[in-house]
């Protein structure tokens, strides 16, 4: 896959391209925010630095998503809580924090780029007055469009699929992220956060100490 990667440490970037090419990925390598939107339509996912000279990262990324939904993973020394909520709010996909481990960067890449291009048997969900198809990776609410980030689309899907009954907060982790990925992740609540205040219309019930639940709309 084509891999734009906006990231102005020398050593990080040089790092990152090597593990991405030898995993037979290209790169385009750019240090500026400013270059993102005039370079997204080159690449088929974006990873982003936060700490860049330029510009801040967060704001480049409100920028993409005025005008593109593409996959991106933040990638950032900036570990704190306000940072990585405030990330996902605007519609990273997922956060890693460095130093990265690469064969992880990997496997989320593959998962948010398998999530960006949907499943490959259709699925449509009928929910009360929403409705979700998976092949056109669109969520209406009426004749209206709601619109999701891909990590939250394909958590809504997967909850749509129990659709009435409970699913374990680790059986959605397995079907939305790659295989690993921290069951206490704080990625994992704030797009369920995201989902709930987009489509207030359906009811997401917490089952304390197991998951959740879709409840069924008449």
């Amino acid at each position: 896959m084509r891999v734009l990667m906006i990231e102005d440490d020398p050593s990080v970037s040089a790092a990152l391209f090597s593990v991405l090419t030898r995993a037979g990925h290209s790169c385009i390598r750019s240090t500026r925010g400013a270059d993102l939107l005039p370079r997204h339509r080159e690449a088929d996912v974006v990873l982003l630095d936060l700490g860049l000279e330029d510009m801040d990262g967060l704001e480049a990324l409100r920028q993409l998503r005025e005008v593109s939904d593409m996959p991106l993973i933040v990638v950032t020394a900036r570990g704190d809580e306000r940072s990585t909520v405030r990330a996902l709010r605007l519609g990273a996909d997922d956060y890693l924090v460095k130093p990265v481990r690469l064969h992880e960067l990997l496997a989320r890449l593959e998962s948010v780029t398998r999530r960006y291009g949907g499943r490959s048997a259709p699925e449509f969900f009928e929910l009360g007055e929403v409705t979700v198809d998976t092949s056109a990776i669109r969520v209406l609410h009426g004749e209206s469009e709601i619109g999701l980030t891909p990590t939250e689309f394909a958590l809504l899907t997967a909850l749509a699929r129990h659709a009435g009954t409970a699913v374990s907060r680790q059986t959605l982790l397995d079907d939305v992220w790659p295989e690993g990925y921290p069951a206490d992740s704080r990625a994992f609540d704030v797009h369920l956060g995201q989902l709930r205040q987009k489509l207030p219309m359906l009811t997401i019930t917490t089952i304390r100490g197991y998951g959740f639940r879709l409840e069924p709309t008449a």
